[in-house]
């Protein structure tokens, strides 16, 4: 029986640390690049084809796969060598070939927001709060820098109901694009947080 599958999650990231870690099987490696190309086939088939007495997982994850190198992984996804079962990480079912997306079941692995506190009233937001807010989470990692923009954003709009013009909640859908690339936590929660303050002294 193939075993193999397809999982699709938006943030390749956290799909990488997670999918390894659920896999049933007694073996995993891992082939993560940018762009899967047909150099990485030939290597992922020679993996494939050492013998192993238990399941061998082997975890494909890129943010583009090269057609000609889809193309190259079709028979060995269709008919894997035994005990090897593949796990193929895609942003997007569309990133991949209908022939592909055809021989393999698929899922989707949601992505865990972290829950966040705030630590800070936004109601009675002052200069000081900003700056110890900052220092707090200035070393925020990816998922939680996200998390805290976005509850940001909702306390400010939906709690406080502090009006924000558009070119302000742009720099929230910016900021979220920005923490995806790993930028400086304590750059961009300053300049949100700097904004909101403006906002709700009506200086905006």
């Amino acid at each position: 029986m193939n075993r193999s599958k397809i999982v699709i999650c938006p943030d390749l990231d956290y799909a990488k640390e997670r999918v390894p870690e659920q896999l049933d099987a007694p073996i995993v490696k891992t082939f993560f690049t940018d762009e899967f190309k047909v150099d990485d086939t030939a290597a992922v088939t020679r993996e494939a084809y050492i013998a192993e007495e238990v399941t061998k997982a082997i975890v494909l994850a890129a943010s583009a796969y090269n057609i000609y190198a889809q193309n190259a992984l079709l028979k060995l996804l269709e008919e894997p060598p035994r005990n090897i079962m593949f796990v193929v990480i895609s942003r997007s079912k569309n990133g991949l070939l209908p022939t592909i997306r055809s021989r393999l079941q698929m899922e989707v692995l949601p992505v865990e927001k972290p829950a966040v506190d705030l630590g800070i009233d936004i109601g009675r937001l002052d200069l000081e709060a900003i700056f110890t807010f900052v220092k707090t989470h200035r070393n925020a990692k990816r998922e939680t820098l996200k998390a805290l923009i976005e509850k940001l954003l909702e306390e400010t709009l939906l709690v406080h109901r502090i009006r924000l013009r558009e070119k302000q909640l742009d720099y929230f859908e910016n900021a979220l694009e920005l923490a995806d690339l790993n930028a400086r936590a304590d750059a961009l929660l300053l300049h949100l947080m700097l904004e909101i303050y403006e906002a709700k002294a009506g200086r905006s």
